[in-house]
């Protein structure tokens, strides 16, 4: 009989992406695993993507963890980058440390991550410092997002705010329009693409595509987090169809994704690093 996981998922009350895309992915293994997961949310108030409000969800979500453990989960993951990145430089690792200490407290021993600290590690596991970001925030969050990047060692040569203020619209921007908009990030010294650096931003259906067409490796804010879910319950992080992070050691750091072109055709500059783009 295949092994079965409980995923816990701590998600702003207005976030409908999460529970699609991160399953979607995990299901994905499925095709190359025996693996089954089963997906349990606990929900903290967010309407708007502002300061207070994240603080405020960044404060409520010890409860979360205590209701998650009441369901025996094998996995917590906290989802929404931007209210981790908003507390300042480094803070995943408070957050991720104080609810796993939470669980634990209330009979569930069990890893927690974070989208944000996912995004950062999966960077990194990439073998990459060099990134291009599209974010659906409003311009001063995605300078903060840029910042806690830079600050973890990551530098973000060009980024774009889609300047999206409620969060419930920004889980209906179309995915496939982020191929164009990525392509017209200046990427000439990126290593890799972040094509969500929202969990709320749909884009797992783009991700090969905008691989395909920049030529670079690309990854989002739920495909890091799928991967972090994976390995901290001890199996490979791998996952059909969901880019390079996912692909199992088959994209080598600085040779690209196999078969794709180069992405000089498809580049045009921007006016400044926080550009806003038509949504």
């Amino acid at each position: 009989m295949a092994d079965s996981y409980r995923v816990g998922l701590i998600v702003p009350s207005s976030n409908t992406t999460m529970e699609a895309e991160v399953p979607g992915i995990l299901r994905r293994r499925a095709e190359i695993a025996p693996e089954t997961f089963t997906f349990h949310s606990s929900r903290v108030r967010m309407l708007n993507v502002t300061r207070e409000e994240l603080a405020a969800m960044v404060a409520d979500s010890d409860r979360c963890a205590i209701e998650l453990a009441d369901a025996g989960v094998d996995v917590m993951a906290y989802a929404c980058l931007v209210a981790i990145m908003t507390q300042g430089p480094g803070y995943h690792e408070t957050s991720e440390r104080r609810l796993a200490e939470v669980a634990a407290e209330h009979g569930a021993a069990v890893p927690v991550v974070s989208s944000a600290g996912a995004l950062v590690r999966g960077v990194r596991a990439l073998g990459v410092s060099r990134v291009a970001v599209v974010a659906p925030y409003m311009k001063p969050l995605t300078a903060l997002v840029v910042s806690y990047l830079e600050d973890a060692g990551i530098e973000v040569v060009d980024a774009v705010s889609l300047e999206i203020p409620r969060n419930a619209d920004v889980a209906r921007h179309d995915p496939m329009r982020l191929p164009d908009i990525a392509a017209r990030l200046r990427t000439d010294d990126a290593q890799a693409v972040v094509l969500s650096a929202c969990v709320q931003m749909p884009s797992l259906p783009a991700v090969a595509i905008a691989e395909e067409r920049l030529g670079l490796p690309v990854l989002s804010a739920s495909v890091a987090t799928a991967y972090e879910i994976l390995d901290r319950l001890g199996l490979e992080p791998v996952a059909p169809g969901a880019g390079a992070l996912l692909a199992g050691g088959a994209y080598a750091a600085g040779s690209g994704p196999a078969s794709v072109g180069s992405p000089a055709a498809t580049q045009s500059s921007l006016p400044s690093a926080y550009s806003s783009t038509d949504v």
